[in-house]
């Protein structure tokens, strides 16, 4: 089913650097010429969003082995689902996706202005990631409301769990509820500029730890220090991440940018 509930989307323009694959602070020091592309991307930018969260619950009814057991005769495997999610009563399964507007623009612009093209896309993924975390905040508050806890978010392509085993399943369980978003054989979702994620909740679940402690990019993610830095007592979601299979970070899957620049 859709969120009803409109969510903010509250990102700063590092937060588009980030999405460019930049270093902030150090793109401010050498090039305020492209500081000042991203301010105005932005500014264009969000008024291509077209914001929306998927989602589907189920009761967890059991464990075996490497799987969840859920209601309705459904299963989720992995064995990072299981270490992260054995407790829960129940799994809430999480699409956002911001729309195929921005992707058009970037692809219409791209040839003519390719840096100013990338520093759109770069809001497309800052906004993404917005999305993501306002989505998880959203279903923290549901979920204390009822005395219940939830659990780091958890994505296809973090340890344990590759894209190629795990997209196929969220979009199994999403049905046509997914539609939104389509899954391509290469497990590449469109619009880009979409992500997914498991969130598990219950009365004893243990939230403790980083998403980045299990992003398969830990050792070579350049945003670590800043998510560390940033994260409130419990990480929401994200950093960067391809749509496929790349970077992650606080724990979802952000896509790369829709076109690759040829330099």
């Amino acid at each position: 089913m859709e969120l009803q509930q409109k969510l903010d989307l509250i990102f700063d323009v590092d937060a588009v650097l980030r999405g460019e694959g930049a270093e902030a602070p150090i793109l401010r020091a050498r090039s305020p010429v492209l500081v000042n592309m991203a301010e105005e991307a932005m500014k264009e930018g969000s008024s291509l969003l077209r914001p929306k969260v998927i989602y589907q619950e189920f009761a967890v009814e059991g464990v075996r082995h490497e799987r969840l057991l859920l209601n309705g005769g459904q299963t989720l495997e992995g064995k990072l689902l299981v270490q992260h999610l054995a407790t829960a009563k129940t799994v809430c399964i999480v699409l956002c996706t911001i729309g195929e507007a921005l992707e058009r623009r970037v692809s219409r612009i791209w040839e003519a202005n390719m840096v100013y093209a990338l520093a759109l896309d770069g809001v497309g993924s800052a906004a993404v990631e917005a999305l993501a975390n306002a989505a998880c905040q959203y279903f923290e508050k549901q979920a204390a409301e009822k005395g219940m806890q939830v659990s780091i978010p958890l994505s296809p392509g973090m340890v344990d769990w590759p894209v190629e085993e795990g997209q196929p399943q969220i979009f199994r369980l999403l049905g046509e509820a997914g539609a939104a978003v389509r899954l391509t054989p290469s497990c590449i979702m469109i619009p880009r500029k979409s992500l997914t994620m498991i969130l598990g909740i219950g009365a004893e679940m243990k939230s403790a730890g980083r998403p980045c402690d299990i992003c398969a990019m830990r050792e070579r993610c350049r945003y670590q220090d800043h998510y560390a830095a940033h994260a409130p007592s419990r990480p929401h979601p994200l950093s960067r991440a391809e749509n496929r299979g790349g970077a992650i970070a606080h724990g979802i899957l952000l896509p790369a940018p829709s076109r690759s620049p040829q330099f």
